[in-house]
């Protein structure tokens, strides 16, 4: 009897971890099916790991002199120091944070104020679904990096003006991709059964629309990292990123890495090594991820 029991109470509160061996599953055969994805992964988490714990990892204060000038590479400076004695890896570390400061929050603006849009653009259709479309056609028609230049140069230098400006460019792309799902998600016959037992507009769109083009938002914005912080080092390259006392990939490579090139190459190499491996895997991930859910893509 106290047997049964014990097995009955055993039964009642069972322990089931299956959510998180699917989960597991599911990453490993991510990493099997696309390993250049999951390299990418990997990376831009560990370049987001870098960026969270610059203050224990960077060796030396990113603005203060640490050294001899333009000292080459050694132990006490793994990646040498730059014409005012400051430790380049230290401020490489740094950079990363107001790298993915940058993108992360542009690929979130554009995320939410294109989302809103292109729902309620394929949602509600006629003269505004017009005239939404043809201002976006001409956004479309405009280089995104010569928006984003006109914008900062209009605004003025700074983080959050640069965060618009590289936004502003993004948004037309979101638009356009979630009205084109919003478009077959609208004719869907669980759309028609919400509309019939009287289900408002704003219901329907958040509640059975939205979550069906959710899948193509995602695989945009992660596929848009790559874009923002290259968007990000070519304006902090030209002048028109944040302050100069703020580390900044972009503004390393300009100026003086140009000019003491020959002499202090690593100036350039270990910025631009940086910016080559963030780019890598943003786009890497962002392509697996759009093989992965695009049905079309998935299929082949």
């Amino acid at each position: 009897m106290a047997g049964d029991t014990l097995s009955l109470g055993v039964a009642v509160v069972p322990h089931d971890d299956s959510r998180w061996q699917r989960s597991w599953r599911g990453l490993r055969r991510f990493a099997r099916r696309k390993p250049l994805g999951a390299a990418g992964a990997i990376i831009f988490l560990l370049v987001c790991a870098t960026a969270a714990l610059a203050p224990v990892l960077a060796p030396y204060d990113p603005l203060e002199a640490s050294g001899s000038r333009l000292e080459a590479p050694s132990s006490q400076h793994w990646m040498g120091t730059d014409e005012q004695s400051r430790d380049v890896i230290s401020r490489i570390i740094y950079g990363a944070q107001l790298s993915l400061k940058v993108s992360t929050a542009s690929i979130a603006l554009a995320t939410i104020a294109g989302t809103v849009i292109g729902l309620m653009s394929g949602f509600f259709g006629g003269v505004a679904d017009f005239l939404i479309q043809r201002i976006i056609d001409v956004m479309l028609s405009i280089p995104v990096l010569i928006l984003a230049i006109a914008l900062v140069a209009v605004l003025g230098t700074s983080t959050f003006n640069l965060i618009v400006a590289i936004a502003v460019g993004q948004i037309p792309l979101f638009t356009r991709v979630v009205r084109s799902s919003v478009l077959v998600a609208r004719e869907a016959q669980y759309v028609d059964a919400a509309e019939i037992v009287g289900a408002g507009s704003a219901r329907v769109m958040f509640r059975h629309v939205l979550p069906n083009v959710i899948a193509p938002i995602i695989v945009l914005a992660s596929a848009g990292l790559g874009f923002a912080i290259l968007a990000e080092t070519s304006l902090s390259f030209l002048g028109l990123g944040p302050p100069i006392t703020e580390p900044s990939w972009g503004a390393m490579l300009s100026g003086p890495a140009r000019i003491y090139m020959p002499v202090a190459p690593w100036l350039a190499i270990f910025p631009g090594i940086a910016i080559s491996l963030v780019v890598f895997s943003a786009n890497m991930l962002g392509a697996a991820l759009r093989d992965e859910w695009d049905p079309r893509l998935r299929s082949r």
